[in-house]
């Protein structure tokens, strides 16, 4: 199975930290973001995957380079100008079509879920596009996506609704898509694919638009968007069935202490005092600071909480 990773986004809510990093690649927990996604689709049994890039590119690349598992294939899709998600889509398309059905997953997230069992009613159902949902109280936050009582798409956010909902869940940016699908996307480079692909054909009656909503359980998701979830995320990390982060991480020379991770090669200068604080690889953290809730990287504290200012 042949799968994507869009990672090609400038990344503007996660700044000033994607000035020195691009989104996907930055670390969580010592580990490239991305590195999280290529582990998880290595033990799914996907063994191709190619990943946009647009901003940053090559620190992307290395990340991905570093953290490719054994056995998986990992090729690139660069974007001079970013496409959205349908235009990366589009322009990964005779990759993706090689592959019937095929995954597109977005690269700032941890994300931990049974892969096959979704393939498998994806076929048996005979969908062109398969959208996984999770059952998350953060529907308000998030915004969420009705199905009917077949599992057909009937709502999306405030945006479409045709009614008929009995269903609904957040959209965790995991999509299985036959390659059929592939051949109607829209012929233009730049758009998105839930607004610009797949709501047009809904609402000129497409039956074969589907989605399947899995409980918290079922569906391990993190996003990682913006700072506040970046640090949330580094702190308390959810528990992945297909990667030990921690032990990895500490193979490499990274530190953890009560909300504290310390980067490979991280230096503290006397008397500093730290709390809810992300320091990269390789910094060195000047004597005297006192920070709370934020990130220490490319010389500087960044606060990641409001009301957490550089001290």
């Amino acid at each position: 199975m042949r799968a994507m990773i869009q990672a090609a986004g400038l990344g503007t809510r996660m700044r000033p930290l994607t000035h020195l990093c691009p989104k996907s690649a930055l670390p969580v927990r010592g580990i490239p973001m991305i590195g999280y996604a290529l582990a998880w689709l290595a033990s799914q049994g996907v063994r191709e995957v190619m990943v946009n890039l647009h901003h940053l590119p090559e620190l992307l690349r290395e990340a991905v380079e570093h953290e490719r598992p054994s056995g998986l294939a990992v090729s690139f899709s660069p974007e001079p100008e970013p496409l959205g998600t349908g235009g990366g889509i589009r322009r990964a398309r005779a990759f993706l079509r090689e592959s019937d059905p095929c995954l597109v997953i977005a690269g700032d997230m941890l994300l931990d879920l049974e892969l096959a069992p979704l393939v498998a009613l994806h076929r048996a159902r005979g969908d062109a596009v398969t959208l996984v949902l999770r059952d998350d109280p953060r529907g308000d936050h998030f915004g969420t996506i009705g199905l009917d009582g077949e599992g057909r798409v009937r709502r999306i956010a405030r945006r479409l609704d045709l009614g008929s909902e009995v269903e609904s869940g957040v959209y965790p940016s995991v999509r299985i898509l036959s390659a059929r699908a592939l051949e109607g996307l829209p012929e233009r480079e730049v758009f998105v694919d839930l607004d610009d692909w797949l709501a047009p054909r809904l609402r000129a009656g497409d039956q074969s638009i589907r989605g399947v909503r899995l409980s918290a359980e079922r569906c391990i998701w993190e996003p990682v968007g913006n700072p506040t979830e970046y640090l949330r995320t580094n702190l308390h990390p959810p528990p992945l069935s297909y990667l030990d982060a921690d032990a990895r991480a500490r193979a490499r020379g990274v530190r953890f202490g009560p909300e504290l991770v310390l980067g490979a090669g991280a230096e503290l200068g006397p008397d500093v005092e730290l709390r809810r604080v992300v320091v990269w690889d390789g910094e060195k953290v000047p004597a005297g600071l006192r920070a709370r809730g934020g990130v220490f990287a490319g010389g500087s504290f960044h606060p990641c909480e409001p009301g957490e200012p550089d001290r």
